[in-house]
């Protein structure tokens, strides 16, 4: 299946899946929107006028919660989440993949989950695992994580992890849904993808997997904030200290 301008394929799996692009939009492009290649080379440099910046202030503002480095890692699991879901659907629906190059990706800092991403070109690329990894992992996780330990100091590992976690769970919901509409296909496509993704040296030790179930070895630091918990995949069964301040695992 060829990929369409607008992606509508996606639009039947809902919430992160869909991606939106300029071809579909009722009015005129978001051309004032910074892309993420702009908003992870001027992370360190304008932070006060930079989008991800502005983004993990927010997600701190709305989760309550005085530590940066904890909406930092939120943040850019939510982003990591939103690049996989609707990298891997593509792959497993279409057959082929958005080139999803972040010069091409516009993003609305100041949206509510799920991440507000557009697509400002689509640029169909094969739906192999090699290319998946080129444009979700080395393309935008990798000068994104940059630019957020360049920030914040947040650990390689725990970013990594939250990257490992968006794919399992991408994976997990695409399974889902396409068993729900009998799409057995697009299932076996998604699980050889993961399974292949899952090799790849950055996401290799990121966590245990167990068919769609996966067990991250890091933590995301969602225990931090005020009334938070342990999220379905972390590595501890428990907050490891009722303090929002106590050192992180």
């Amino acid at each position: 299946m060829h990929l369409d301008p607008d992606l509508a394929a996606l639009r039947p799996l809902g919430g992160f899946f869909v991606l939106r692009t300029t071809a579909a939009a009722a009015g005129p492009a978001p051309a004032a929107l910074p892309t993420l290649a702009e908003t992870c080379e001027t992370a360190a440099s304008d932070v006060s006028r930079n989008a991800l910046t502005y983004r993990v202030a927010t997600v701190a503002d709305r989760l309550r919660t005085p530590e940066l480095r904890v909406s930092a890692s939120i943040s850019h699991q939510g982003l990591a989440a939103r690049l996989w879901s609707a990298a891997l659907a593509c792959a497993a629906v279409y057959g082929r993949v958005p080139d999803l190059d972040p010069r091409l990706l516009r993003w609305d800092a100041a949206a509510t989950a799920p991440e507000d991403l557009w697509l400002t070109e689509v640029r169909p690329l094969p739906g192999d695992a090699a290319t998946l990894a080129d444009t979700v992992l080395h393309g935008n996780l990798e000068p994104l994580g940059e630019a957020l330990r360049a920030r914040y100091g947040i650990a390689a590992g725990l970013l990594w992890g939250n990257a490992g976690s968006a794919l399992a769970g991408a994976a997990r919901e695409l399974d889902r849904w396409a068993r729900a509409t009998g799409r057995t296909e697009v299932a076996d496509r998604a699980r050889t993808l993961t399974d292949e993704l899952f090799a790849h040296p950055l996401l290799r030790t990121t966590g245990t997997r167990t068919g769609t179930a996966f067990r991250r070895r890091s933590c995301c630091l969602y225990y931090r904030v005020p009334g938070g918990g342990v999220c379905g995949d972390c590595c501890f069964t428990r907050p490891p200290r009722s303090s929002p301040h106590a050192a992180s695992g």
